[in-house]
């Protein structure tokens, strides 16, 4: 394999690459591509190699996104269809939950994280022993949780949801009331699409949780004509701000159609680079707010975990039964 020193940005790098930096040069300088590229060309490569796919997060970096992932979207795009992939070997650019949701829908192939200290907020905010506690609380009330959370949480819940699919999955349940957690945002915002009582658990991400109502109608101060749309882990008064809500996939999806004039999306920072890479109709307003966890995620740590096959993301099979089963009933609920 090639060593790093190795990684020059020769002619015929420049040529490979090409067609990869045409697909990003609205949000990249082109002085930037030959850092890049030899990376990439270095990780298309040894994907083939090593049957290998990289699944990428809507938050990742442009050369990431669309420099050498495979497959793309927010948490459900990729739990669903890291399930379809005939790749003996899984690179989850993303943070850590992600990698565990995809090992637990693939427990026979490799999976990798680049670096193990991708965590985030909010699956950090709470416990499998909180959990159990809610139990003892509200007796027979099923849990929702997010997928932003543990597989030892995820082992003690009755089903998993995304941002774009919360309000089915606690409907799909048939009653009267659910503990949903840990983002206390999203369960209010759920808790306003459905007459299923939420109980909700106070935990925050640490990006979206920034945003305030006050600046988005500063925004709007400044920039005539301004469509807002907003994630749904962001506080109350963004989301009365903003004209549109939604997941990340939902976000790409209203752009792509609607065709916004000028926009601003309030989530976190890179998402907005990788629509507008194919938006080019569209003027993005950046508020840049970014999630410190995925931007530990490297074209440089992606190739060290495929050259070295590590580290490795394993379950205690003791949870991961269960876990796998929450995440399942979760991909069964049918969307509206």
């Amino acid at each position: 394999m090639a060593e790093a020193a190795e990684l020059t940005y020769s002619p015929e790098v420049a040529r490979a690459t090409r067609p990869i930096y045409e697909r990003m040069k609205r949000v990249m300088p082109e002085v930037e591509w030959p850092f890049h590229a030899p990376l990439v060309h270095e990780i298309n490569r040894l994907k083939r190699e090593r049957n290998a796919v990289i699944l990428a997060h809507n938050y990742q970096t442009p050369e990431i996104f669309h420099g050498v992932a495979d497959i793309v979207g927010d948490s459900l795009a990729l739990a669903a269809r890291a399930t379809e992939t005939d790749a003996d070997v899984i690179v989850v650019a993303g943070v850590h939950f992600m990698a565990e949701t995809a090992k637990l829908l693939n427990p026979s192939k490799t999976v990798l994280i680049p670096d193990t200290g991708a965590g985030c907020s909010l699956a950090e905010s709470i416990t499998s022993a909180d959990i159990r506690l809610l139990r003892e609380r509200y007796p027979g009330v099923p849990v929702v949780a997010y997928v932003n959370t543990s597989a030892a949480v995820k082992a003690e819940v009755d089903i998993c949801c995304t941002s774009g699919n919360a309000v089915e999955v606690v409907e799909s349940l048939g009653v009267p009331r659910v503990i949903f957690l840990p983002d206390e945002y999203l369960a209010k915002h759920v808790a306003t699409q459905t007459d299923v009582e939420i109980i909700a658990w106070k935990g925050h991400c640490e990006v979206h949780e920034r945003f305030t109502g006050a600046e988005i109608e500063d925004f709007r101060g400044r920039f005539d004509g301004l469509v807002v749309i907003a994630h749904p882990e962001c506080p109350p008064d963004v989301l009365e701000a903003a004209d549109f809500v939604g997941s990340t996939a939902r976000m790409i999806d209203f752009v792509a159609e609607k065709r916004p004039p000028r926009v601003l999306m309030v989530t976190e920072c890179s998402m907005s680079d990788n629509v507008a890479a194919s938006s080019p109709d569209t003027e993005f307003v950046r508020p840049c707010n970014l999630c410190p966890h995925m931007k530990r995620i490297t074209l440089a740590n992606i190739l060290e975990a495929l050259r070295t096959l590590e580290p490795r993301v394993e379950i205690d099979p003791a949870l991961a039964e269960p876990a796998r089963r929450a995440v399942g009933r979760m991909l069964a609920v049918k969307p509206r």
